[in-house]
C-alpha cells in the first residue's frame, strides 16, 4: 500500500475536516429549508475539483475512494438493519413485501431489461446498472422522514423500503458481479457462489453480532461500560463483521447486516448512543463520498450522457412512481400518501456504491455503469431535491404541545387520573445533584424501558418528565 506524504495526509486530515465542520453547521439551515445535504457536499467536491480549485482530483481507481466507499456501504447496511423496528415491521409486515418485493425488485428487474434494451449491456452488467438504482437513498429521505406532519403511513412505506431495499439487492449485484468475472450458474461454481452469499457472510455477521451483544452485556453488568465507549462498540461490531466475512470469503457487506439485524432481533436494552454515534459516522461518511465524487466522477454521467443514457434516465425516473403506484394498489392507503411514497424514491449515494462495487471489481462495462448511474443519480437530486425544498417552505401542520404545564397535571389528578413525576436529567447532571421534585421516579435516558419495569410504572399511567 503507498504511503502518505506528509502534505498528503494533511490534505485528507483537512478535507474530513471540512466535512464535519460544514456538516454540523449546516445541520440547522438543511433541516429548516429542505435544502438536500448531498447536494451542498457535491457542490463542495465540485468546488475543490478540477473545475475550481483543483485542490482535489479523485479517479476511479482510487484507493481514498474506495476505502470511502467501502466504508460507508458496510456502516449504512449495518446501521439501516440496526435501526429496523421488527414490531414495527410485523405490523406492516404487508406494506414492507410490497416495498421489497413489487416495489424493489420489479423495479431492478425493469431498469435491467431497459439497460439492456437501450444501452447495449450484456445481461450482468443490466442486472447490476439494475439494481444498483433500484436502491432508495435514505439520506436523502431523512430530512421528510422527520417532518411531523408527514402521513403515518408515507413514513411506515419509506421507513421500511429505504431500510430494507440494499440487502434485497446488494445479492443481485454480487451474483452478477461472480458471473462477469466467469462464475457458471447452473454448475458447481454457482452453487459454491450461493452458498458463500447466503451462509459464509450472513453467517459470520450473526456470529460476530451475537459474540458482540453478549460481552458488551456481560461487561456491563460486571463491570460497567462508559457510556461514550459504548457508543464506538456499534463501530467495532460493524467492522469486526466485515472483516470475518471477508476473511472466509464471503460478503462483507451482508456480514454487516446480519450484525446489526441480529442486534435488532435480540432486543437488548442498548445506550440510545449505540445506534445514534453509528448512524452520525455512517452519515459522515457517505457526506466525505460524496464530495470525492463531487470533485469530478460523479460530473461524469452528464459529460457521457447520449440519447440513449437521457432515455434511460427519464425511464428510471418516470417509471419508479407507475410501480410502486400498482404495488400499493391492494392497500388501504389513500390517493395523495401513494402519490408522496411513489414519487420519494430518490436514487443517491446507495446507488452510487453499488455501482461502484463494480469499478473496484474490474468488471467489463464498469465505467458504462457508473456514468449511468451518476447521470440518473444528479437528475434526481435535482428534482426530488426541488420537491423537498418545496415541502420545506410549506407551513407545518399545528402540533399538539410537548410541554405541560403544572396546572395541566393539577388538571389531571383532580380528574382521578394517574400521574408520575419522573427525573429523566442526564447521568452527570443527577449524580452532581441531591435535589429531586417530590414523588418523582428516576428513569435514565440511557435505560428508560427498563428502570420503568423496575419501578413497576403501569403502562397507561401519564408521565411528567423534567430535566435541567
Amino acid at each position: 500500500m503507498p504511503s502518505l506524504s506528509p502534505a498528503e495526509f494533511a490534505s485528507a486530515l483537512a478535507l474530513v475536516g471540512a466535512v464535519i465542520l460544514i456538516a454540523a453547521l449546516l445541520s440547522g439551515l438543511v433541516e429548516r429549508s429542505g435544502v438536500p445535504q448531498v447536494a451542498i457536499f457535491l457542490a463542495l467536491g465540485g468546488a475543490l475539483g478540477p473545475a475550481g480549485l483543483a485542490a482535489l482530483d479523485v479517479e476511479l481507481d482510487s484507493g481514498a475512494l474506495q476505502i470511502a466507499a467501502t466504508l460507508s456501504l458496510a456502516l449504512i447496511l449495518f446501521t439501516d438493519a440496526l435501526s429496523l423496528d421488527l414490531r414495527e415491521v410485523r405490523e406492516h409486515r404487508a406494506l414492507a413485501l410490497l416495498a421489497i418485493g413489487p416495489g424493489t425488485l420489479v423495479s431492478a428487474a425493469l431498469f435491467g431489461g431497459a439497460a439492456w434494451l437501450l444501452l447495449d449491456l450484456s445481461g450482468p452488467a443490466a442486472a447490476i446498472l439494475g439494481a444498483a438504482l433500484a436502491s432508495t437513498d435514505p439520506v436523502l429521505l431523512k430530512g421528510l422522514l422527520r417532518r411531523p406532519d408527514l402521513p403515518a403511513a408515507a413514513r411506515d412505506a419509506l421507513r421500511l423500503e429505504s431500510g430494507l431495499n440494499d440487502v434485497v439487492l446488494l445479492p443481485i449485484v454480487l451474483v452478477a458481479l461472480a458471473v462477469l468475472g466467469g462464475a457458471s450458474i447452473g454448475g458447481g461454481t454457482g452453487l459454491r457462489l450461493g452458498l458463500d452469499l447466503l451462509r459464509l457472510g450472513p453467517g459470520a455477521g450473526v456470529l460476530v453480532g451475537l459474540l458482540g451483544l453478549a460481552t458488551l452485556d456481560l461487561v456491563r453488568r460486571r463491570l460497567g461500560v462508559r457510556r461514550d465507549y459504548e457508543s464506538l462498540y456499534s463501530l467495532g461490531v460493524a467492522f469486526a463483521a466485515y472483516a470475518a466475512a471477508e476473511s472466509v470469503h464471503g460478503s462483507g457487506f451482508l456480514a454487516a447486516f446480519a450484525a446489526g439485524g441480529t442486534i435488532a432481533l435480540l432486543d437488548v436494552e442498548l445506550c440510545d448512543c449505540f445506534r445514534e454515534y453509528g448512524e452520525t459516522t455512517a452519515e459522515l461518511a457517505l457526506l466525505l463520498t460524496f464530495v470525492l465524487l463531487g470533485s469530478s466522477l460523479i460530473w461524469t454521467g452528464i459529460r457521457e450522457a447520449s440519447g440513449a443514457t437521457i432515455l434511460f434516465a427519464a425511464f428510471v425516473l418516470v417509471a419508479r412512481p407507475a410501480i410502486y403506484l400498482a404495488a400499493l394498489a391492494p392497500t388501504r392507503i389513500d390517493w395523495p400518501t401513494r402519490w408522496l411514497v411513489a414519487w420519494f424514491g430518490p436514487r443517491g449515494l446507495s446507488s452510487l456504491l453499488l455501482a461502484l462495487l463494480a469499478v473496484f471489481a474490474g468488471a467489463p462495462d464498469a465505467g458504462v455503469i457508473f456514468h449511468v448511474a451518476s447521470l440518473v443519480v444528479l437528475l434526481s437530486i435535482l428534482l426530488h431535491g426541488s420537491t423537498l425544498i418545496w415541502i420545506g417552505r410549506r407551513a407545518p401542520v399545528a402540533m399538539a404541545p410537548e410541554l405541560i404545564a403544572i396546572s395541566e397535571v393539577q388538571a389531571l389528578l383532580a380528574a382521578g387520573e394517574t400521574v408520575q413525576p419522573i427525573d429523566a436529567r442526564k447521568e452527570a447532571d443527577w449524580a452532581q445533584s441531591d435535589e429531586q421534585a417530590r414523588g418523582a421516579l428516576r428513569l435514565s435516558p440511557d435505560r428508560p424501558a427498563a428502570d420503568a419495569r423496575v419501578h413497576g410504572l403501569p403502562p397507561d399511567a401519564w408521565l411528567a418528565l423534567y430535566c435541567t
